[in-house]
């Protein structure tokens, strides 16, 4: 892959010949000569014939030792969209898989758009979906960017910053992304050039001054570590490390440095024969000099997301000046080197995807489809990719140990949306390393990340969408949102509501009729069939409420029996007073004139599905039927059915406690307290507190009417900036 080296065709397949079989080469030659056919009357900006192009990205192709249907596609990237060939001419002359990379890698350019930024976006969209589908399929245009790179020089400057801009924002961080470390540092230092061309060249200067001094250092670093090795009989390759300009570039604006103050300019890589061996070798160069503090890191035992693995430690060398050593085995050498493409690699009789735990290490690349399946339009879905995969990672931990990789800036809801949707949607609150964090805190690698849920959570609010950096926790979020919408829910709720007839063991037909369900309807409010499926849908009422309440009429004969079989509680229940008018708004079915109060602990209301408990002197006591104090073995054998009283003149409230977390700042309550006032809800109670990650917690008592009232209240809390969580509290 060298840089100057201008490639003949011949060359090319001689590469091939190494490593494919006889009728393999075929193939390759035989898309050659095709390539060359279509290209015939083509020209570069250089003036050189068109194939050159072609046969320098299958030369890149071929030292990645890629199998015969890559190569070949290599030098037929370009006829469909150059040439009058179609995609069904590469199909007939050659294969289906041949056909397919060539359309991964090939532009959308008979499509108008508004702008070459859209233009851009949709040709990048398209080649991620087939990458996703084939990771081949960037391979090839990898190695099309690079040679593109390569010849940069004999376009306008204009055209050279955008290709090297488009470079560093996208095909550098995929290389880096696939771990092809020997085509992203070309890409990067050959975009530098282009962006930044004053500060290349003083780079490659000042460099230049000082190579001999360091190359001299770096021998005699290396005689006294084969000396060392030699000792205790371990065999190793020890070689200079040569730093790229680019990722100096980056130390010196990044971290602020001048050129002299940055430490791995001087480098030694070691590769040995065993992973047992590079740990010993690492304790032979501690021993040899002193380890910087904090400068070790082991890739091995926890490899980078690009498959990259090896020890790095940074030690004070012979002369007091820092020396960065890599250690590593030969495998982990070649996947460093070429990344994705090691793992790729023809193998004769092999398939080139057999065998291999590639799909598992990859799986992020499957995120790609459920990006383009989510987004609105191709510039949305190139941005949920830069962020997603093209970022620095960092590694977190479950409180069972398992690790997760997530991009650098992630917050505890994107982790939480990566173990599960619902964990999401459910979250109250984190803990880092034991201790309350705020949802804005940023992890860590070495992190050990709690999620606290609650099933009585109302979901996520606007503001996580400003929190959350991940495409995947903002994408879930959009959808909890969405599947608030009527248009979308009705279907859903409709299927749960039946579903909840079904395993009542009724029938659809006699209990789903026009009637029943108009007033079931306007017992919970709605203004008709649909308001009242989509509520259910998202999650305003529940499918078993709206279920219970359309079967009452049938439901009311097991009560009765169920009522019958437990006369000897009914016994112990005390009356009410004939003139004493009955408060709760609840009756026990089939039975009048009974006392009967709503419990404290989960302060029912209607709309919720309720359950009387029988007490012993003090009537009923009507609880939530998910609450935790009637969920026992003595409890339940107490229970008996109750149900709210509907047709009451007057208007009746209900006390409800809710807590309501989010980012403390001025004037944070007083809009909270504004919010609920104005759905015309009355405070009975409120109190908030402050912890030192400046987390605000507000508990809050308010009366509400039903469900829907209080889902009024909690919809228009959860719309005020940095508000994380609201969620009904159970006493």
């Amino acid at each position: 892959m060298a840089k100057d080296q201008v490639l003949t065709a011949e060359q090319v397949i001689d590469k091939t010949r190494k490593y494919l079989n006889d009728e393999h080469v075929e193939l390759v030659k035989k898309a050659y000569e095709f390539a060359r056919h279509a290209h015939r009357e083509q020209y570069r900006k250089s003036g050189e014939p068109y194939i050159i192009h072609p046969i320098q990205v299958a030369g890149i192709l071929a030292d990645l030792e890629m199998d015969p249907d890559t190569v070949g596609a290599g030098f037929l990237h370009d006829v469909v969209e150059d040439t009058e060939v179609t995609l069904d001419d590469i199909r007939r002359e050659f294969n289906d898989e041949v056909a397919m990379l060539v359309d991964g890698v090939t532009k959308l350019g008979k499509i108008r758009y508004k702008s070459h930024e859209e233009q851009q976006a949709e040709n990048h969209r398209k080649m991620f979906v087939a990458m996703a589908q084939d990771i081949r399929v960037i391979l090839i245009k990898l190695a099309d960017r690079l040679h593109n790179m390569r010849t940069l020089k004999h376009l306008p400057a204009e055209k050279q910053r955008r290709i090297a801009n488009e470079t560093l924002e996208i095909f550098a961080p995929l290389a880096h992304r696939l771990g092809i470390s020997k085509i992203k540092w070309e890409l990067e230092d050959t975009a530098l050039r282009y962006l930044n061309p004053q500060q290349y060249y003083r780079i490659v200067n000042l460099m230049k001054k000082k190579r001999a001094e360091r190359e001299q250092y770096l021998d005699e670093v290396i005689e006294i570590m084969r000396s060392s090795l030699a000792d205790v009989s371990i065999n190793a390759d020890i070689s200079g490390r040569p730093k790229h300009i680019y990722s100096i570039y980056r130390k010196m604006v990044i971290q602020n440095k001048q050129f002299n103050e940055i430490y791995d300019l001087l480098a030694v890589r070691i590769v040995v024969n065993s992973i047992k061996d590079c740990y010993a070798v690492l304790g032979i160069i501690h021993t040899c000099w002193k380890p910087m503090p904090g400068r070790f890191k082991d890739y091995i035992a926890m490899p980078k997301p690009n498959m990259y693995q090896s020890l790095h430690t940074t030690v004070i060398g012979p002369k007091g000046d820092p020396l960065e050593v890599q250690i590593r085995t030969s495998e982990m050498h070649q996947i460093a080197e070429f990344g994705v493409a090691a793992h790729w690699a023809y193998k004769e009789g092999k398939s080139v995807n057999e065998g291999s735990s590639l799909e598992e290490k990859l799986t992020w690349f499957r995120e790609i489809l459920e990006f383009q399946n989510e987004t609105a339009n191709a510039e949305e879905f190139m941005e949920s990719l830069k962020i997603d995969l093209f970022s620095d990672m960092v590694f977190v931990f479950t409180p069972k140990g398992d690790v997760l990789e997530l991009p650098a800036g992630s917050v505890p809801i994107d982790f939480a949306y990566r173990i599960h949707s619902e964990i999401g949607n459910k979250t109250i609150g984190a803990k880092v390393n034991g201790k309350m964090v705020t949802l804005d805190y940023k992890l860590k690698t070495g992190d050990i990340i709690e999620i606290l849920t609650s099933k009585h959570s109302y979901g996520p609010s606007q503001d996580w969408l400003k929190l959350a950096q991940t495409s995947q926790a903002k994408n879930k979020i959009r959808a909890f949102f969405k599947k608030q919408r009527k248009e979308e829910n009705v279907e859903k709720g409709r299927e749960q509501v039946e579903r909840e007839i079904r395993n009542m063991e009724f029938d659809l037909k006699e209990i789903l009729t026009p009637d029943n369900i108009k007033r079931v309807a306007e017992k919970f409010n709605f203004a008709n069939e649909e308001d009242m499926y989509a509520a259910v849908g998202y999650n305003g009422v529940t499918a078993l409420q709206v279920a219970n309440r359309l079967t009452e009429k049938w439901r009311k004969k097991r009560d009765l029996e169920q009522v019958a079989t437990i006369s000897d509680a009914v016994s112990e229940l005390k009356p009410l007073p004939t003139k004493k008018k009955r408060e709760s708004g609840v009756r026990v079915s089939g039975i009048d004139n009974l006392l009967i109060r709503l419990s404290r602990c989960c302060s029912p209301v209607p709309g919720d599905d309720i359950v009387g408990f029988i007490t012993k002197g003090r009537g009923v006591s009507v609880h939530r039927s998910d609450c935790t104090n009637i969920d026992t073995e003595d409890a339940k054998a107490r229970l008996i059915p109750v149900e709210w009283e509907t047709g009451l003149n007057e208007r009746k409230e209900y006390n409800v406690d809710i807590e309501i977390t989010g980012y403390d700042r001025r004037g944070l309550l007083n809009e909270v307290l504004q919010a609920v006032n104005e759905t015309k809800t009355n405070i009975s109670t409120v109190t908030g507190k402050t912890d030192r990650n400046k987390m605000a917690t507000i508990s809050m008592s308010i009366l509400i009417e039903n469900v829907s009232h209080l889902q009024k209240v909690v919809d228009r809390i959860k719309q005020i900036p940095d508000i994380y969580a609201v969620r009904r509290i159970m006493n």
